[in-house]
């Protein structure tokens, strides 16, 4: 193993293979050691297993040196192929805008635990006509009515109530459906938003997320590592992300939620790790909406989401559940979907809520981004979530926010274990 070297600020230290190995292992080869040459352009040398750890991060490959020596005398010229990765990717790791884009990273300082970045500036954010029925937030940012709800008390809705949140769930669909037909390769997150914020004006809806305790846009996008609450930025979507869509409408004095995960381009749907990944999140979902129906105990969720889960090797973020929704975004009950909980309360007729859960390939532990709203994973493992609007029915559940054969996404084939 190298030993570290004191060096300037702009030099990068080396990681060994073993080093790599632990915080990289899908990018490890297993096959026959693979002889290359050494990247230093003064070098004519074999290089090793040592590789540029900027580079690895930044998705540049066989970027290998034979020694710490050679790499630090051509640092100067290697570093030209991080800044031309972080045009290509949106990895930009100076506060000074790229004198191409104008992008930054807006909080350079901060230990990222994974390869996504923010790349700012975010655009203004996006008005809504004084026509559309605003929510208490959308002016001071506190949803004031929600914080003066009383935590144990859960609503059941009227005959006219469950008609309302039917239309607002529908369109709150259509909205998602639309948004989501945009996802590919290139389209930034900000694009994401505005596609969304229109498709949501043109229905006379408030998009919920808007301005909520000070939320800047109109719905939440998280890529890979970012568990949920992603800010829609200038980062553009590269081919084999996976992306979660969240959208929440305000219509009618009521508030509809749903969001998926969806594969970023055919390199996604050929990751392994990322199809178990999303499938499983997506049949979990599946598993608990089954369960939804008078009496039952708003507990047992959590059970089988977490059973379903532990069998595919992936763990459950814990700190994230579902929650009721009606004229209040997110009121009684809260919804906990990992097993021993303490959630209390049973199904009714005339409940809404959501059930949403978020599973990770790693750790299911968390950090906040320095914007105090980006959720993403300890270690830098990818994530996924799915959810839906619900009505308990007096026979069973009514998926108010369910898709149609039209919908983008929608399973695929799960990858078959290799012996």
């Amino acid at each position: 193993m190298l030993a570290a070297v004191t060096c300037p600020p702009t030099t990068i230290i080396l990681c060994t293979l073993l080093s790599l190995q632990k915080a990289h292992p899908a990018s490890m080869a297993t096959a026959e050691p693979i002889t290359r040459k050494c990247l230093g352009a003064d070098c004519e040398n074999e290089a090793g297993a040592l590789q540029c750890p900027t580079c690895l991060k930044a998705g540049v490959q066989d970027s290998y040196f034979c020694s710490q020596d050679c790499f630090t005398r051509n640092w100067t010229q290697h570093r030209t192929l991080h800044k031309k990765a972080q045009t290509q990717s949106g990895i930009i790791d100076k506060f000074q805008p790229d004198t191409h884009t104008g992008s930054y990273n807006p909080f350079p300082t901060f230990s990222f635990t994974g390869p996504v970045r923010p790349v700012y500036p975010l655009s203004p954010r996006r008005a809504v006509p004084s026509s559309i029925r605003h929510p208490d937030w959308a002016a001071t940012g506190i949803p004031r009515a929600e914080q003066r709800l009383h935590r144990s008390k859960i609503d059941v809705l009227d005959s006219k109530g469950q008609e309302a949140m039917r239309k607002v769930c529908r369109l709150a669909r259509e909205v998602l459906d639309i948004t989501a037909a945009a996802v590919q390769p290139g389209v930034t997150t900000d694009y994401l938003d505005e596609i969304c914020h229109a498709a949501c004006i043109e229905r006379e809806a408030y998009p919920s997320p808007l301005n909520y305790n000070r939320f800047p846009k109109s719905l939440c996008t998280s890529p890979n590592e970012v568990v949920c609450h992603g800010i829609p930025d200038q980062r553009a979507l590269a081919d084999g992300d996976i992306v979660n869509l969240d959208i929440s409408l305000y219509h009618g004095g009521y508030h509809a939620d749903v969001n998926e995960t969806y594969y970023v381009g055919a390199k996604a749907t050929a990751n392994a790790d990322a199809v178990r990944l999303v499938e499983t999140t997506r049949e979990c979902l599946d598993m608990a909406i089954a369960m939804v129906k008078p009496g039952t105990p708003i507990r047992d969720f959590g059970r089988v989401i977490e059973k379903h889960a532990k069998a595919r090797n992936l763990s459950v973020v814990a700190t994230w559940g579902g929650h009721g929704i009606n004229t209040e975004f997110h009121p009684p009950p809260w919804i906990p979907h990992y097993s021993k909980n303490k959630a209390v309360g049973v199904c009714k007729p005339g409940m809404t809520f959501t059930i949403e859960p978020i599973l990770t390939l790693g750790k299911p532990r968390e950090v906040y981004w320095p914007d105090e709203w980006t959720n993403a994973t300890v270690d830098g493992k990818w994530t996924a979530q799915f959810e839906h609007t619900l009505l308990v029915t007096e026979t069973g559940v009514e998926v108010l926010t369910a898709g149609n054969g039209n919908s983008p996404g929608g399973p695929i084939a799960m990858p078959v274990p290799k012996e």
